[in-house]
């Protein structure tokens, strides 16, 4: 499958889970419950007005809450069908480029938020378009880190450079695994790091993201 069909397969495969575990069931997310996340996917393709409030924070981020606020307190359901109809027309050249990490990290959040849960398999393709995306994606969500020259590893031996010049640090995991750590998640990835103790603990720990 190309990165399009993989990113309506996730948004199907999310929907699904959403329904099964309702509306008021954990996630990853912080605080949020899965009719919060729900409400951040239909936010995102359909209110591009409160979208400068999760890329850029500040003043912006207090609209955005509220949006998805209101969202998340209205019908679930709705909610659902507006995911698993996909995005609006206008967007849906850019679904592969837009959703197929955002919808493998949803989906991760709702999966892994369950105990007992264990790393999917049968995804080679979806690991493939993960890496391929790794290089630009990391270096925007790792930029904060301090003097961190970070690289990524696949257990296979290939690897992206993500940082500038700094301490350096290897992060090793399968694809899925690297951008769920990027992403935040660090807690749930399943990744190794290697490198030098203190700068190893700056990625453990240091400020990811926007």
């Amino acid at each position: 499958m190309n990165a399009a069909q993989w990113a309506q397969a996730e948004r199907q495969a999310f929907v699904d889970l959403a329904q099964e575990l309702g509306p008021e069931a954990a996630t990853l997310c912080e605080g949020w419950t899965v009719a919060d996340l729900a409400a951040h996917l239909v936010l995102r393709e359909r209110h591009p007005l409160a979208m400068p409030g999760i890329l850029l924070g500040g003043p912006f981020a207090r609209y955005t809450t509220r949006v998805n606020d209101r969202l998340a307190t209205g019908s679930f359901d709705e909610l659902l069908q507006k995911i698993r109809s996909g995005p609006p027309k206008l967007l849906r050249r850019f679904d592969g480029k837009m959703n197929v990490a955002e919808f493998a990290i949803h989906l991760e959040d709702l999966r892994r938020a369950r105990q007992g849960w264990e790393p999917r398999t049968g995804l080679d393709e979806l690991q493939d378009l993960l890496w391929g995306i790794q290089g630009r994606s990391a270096r925007l969500m790792t930029r904060k880190l301090n003097d961190i020259n970070l690289t990524l590893a696949r257990p296979s031996g290939e690897t992206i450079s993500a940082g500038k010049t700094g301490r350096p640090v290897t992060l090793t995991g399968e694809p899925l695994e690297v951008v769920l750590f990027v992403a935040g998640r660090r807690d749930q990835a399943l990744v190794e790091l290697t490198g030098e103790p203190t700068a190893v603990q700056e990625v453990k720990t240091g400020p990811l993201g926007y």
